[in-house]
C-alpha cells in the first residue's frame, strides 16, 4: 500500500524514481538545490519542498540521491539536526568511507541509515528496471520492500551496511568493462564493413549478448549518445572510486584499469555530457587515425 516517502536530489535518478512512485500512489515530498527540477517534481504530482528540512518535516522515510560526497555530508547533517527520528535509503555511489561517515552522523542521531544502491541507468530507472542492493538493519530493509517495488524490479537485502555499495562496486566494474567491450566490437563490425544495425540484431542475439551491448550498442550505430542514461563525467567519478576501493584491497584489475583510460579520452574529448556510449567515438576515432 502506498504511502508518504521524501527524496532528496532530483537529478536523473532521484527525479525518474520520483516519477514512478507518484504514478504508483505515493506522495512524495522532494527537493533539489536546481529549482528546475523541484518545478518537474510538481509537475509530475509531487510536493517540491525547499529544503532538508521541509522534507523531512512530511516524511519519515527519506531517499538520498545525491551527486558528491559534499553533498551527502551535508544532507546527513541537516537531516540528523531534524527532530524526528527517521529511515534514510542512501542510494547515492560514493566511496566507502563517505557512505560509512553519513551512517555514523545519522546513527549517533537516532535515524536508521540503510545503503542502497542501484544497479541501472537512468533509462532503467525510468523503466522501473533497476535492482537494489540494500544493506543495513534488515528489519528496516523489510520495511522498505513495498517501497522497493514501486520503483525496482527487485531487491535484495545483502547483510552489513556498506555491503550495498561493495556489490556496486563489483557490478560497475563489470559495466565499465562490457561498454568498452560493445564499443570495440561495434569499431571491428564496421572495420569489417557490416551494417551496424544487423551487428546490433544479431550480436545481441548470440552468446557474446550483455545489458551493455543491449543498451549501449544501439546508440553506438546510430552515433548519437544523447539523451545521456549515464553521463561519462559521472561515470568517470564512479571509475575512480572503484579503483581506489581495488587498490586499498590490494587487488589488480586488468581490464579495468585497460578500460579506465578510454574513459578519460572521452572526458579530454568534450564528451562529459554524453553518454558513456560516446567510447565508441573514442575507439573509432583512434581507428581512423590507423
Amino acid at each position: 500500500m502506498a504511502g508518504t516517502v521524501g527524496i532528496i536530489g532530483l537529478g536523473i535518478m532521484g527525479g525518474a524514481i520520483s516519477k514512478n512512485l507518484i504514478e504508483r500512489g505515493w506522495t512524495v515530498f522532494g527537493t533539489d538545490l536546481d529549482a528546475a527540477k523541484r518545478a518537474d517534481l510538481t509537475t509530475a504530482g509531487g510536493v517540491a519542498c525547499p529544503d532538508v528540512a521541509a522534507v523531512c518535516a512530511n516524511a519519515t522515510v527519506v531517499l538520498t540521491s545525491l551527486p558528491s560526497p559534499y553533498a551527502l555530508a551535508a544532507v546527513a547533517a541537516a537531516i540528523a539536526a531534524t527532530p524526528d527520528k527517521r529511515v534514510v535509503v542512501e542510494t547515492s555511489t560514493m566511496a566507502l568511507a563517505d557512505k560509512l561517515a553519513a551512517h555514523d552522523v545519522l546513527h549517533a542521531a537516532g535515524h536508521t541509515a540503510l545503503d542502497c544502491t542501484l544497479s541501472g541507468t537512468g533509462a532503467q530507472a525510468v523503466n522501473r528496471d533497476l535492482v537494489i542492493y540494500a544493506s543495513g538493519d534488515s528489519a528496516a530493509i523489510a520495511d522498505q520492500m513495498p517501497l522497493f517495488a514501486d520503483f525496482a524490479r527487485a531487491a535484495h537485502d545483502i547483510g552489513t551496511y556498506g555491503n550495498g555499495t561493495r556489490m556496486k562496486f563489483v557490478a560497475n566494474l563489470l559495466v565499465a568493462i562490457h561498454n568498452v567491450a560493445a564499443a570495440e566490437a561495434m569499431v571491428l563490425a564496421n572495420a569489417a564493413g557490416l551494417d551496424p544495425d544487423l551487428v546490433v540484431k544479431l550480436a545481441g542475439a548470440g552468446a557474446g549478448a550483455s545489458r551493455m551491448f543491449d543498451m549501449r550498442a544501439p546508440m553506438m550505430a546510430a552515433r548519437h549518445y544523447t539523451p545521456a542514461t549515464m553521463r561519462v563525467s559521472t561515470w568517470q567519478k564512479d571509475m575512480d572510486i572503484i579503483g581506489a576501493f581495488a587498490r586499498d584491497l590490494g587487488v589488480t584489475l586488468p581490464l579495468f584499469e585497460a578500460s579506465a583510460p578510454i574513459y578519460t579520452t572521452a572526458m579530454e574529448a568534450g564528451l562529459g555530457d554524453q553518454d558513456t556510449a560516446a567510447v565508441f567515438a573514442v575507439l573509432d576515432k583512434a581507428h581512423q587515425k590507423i
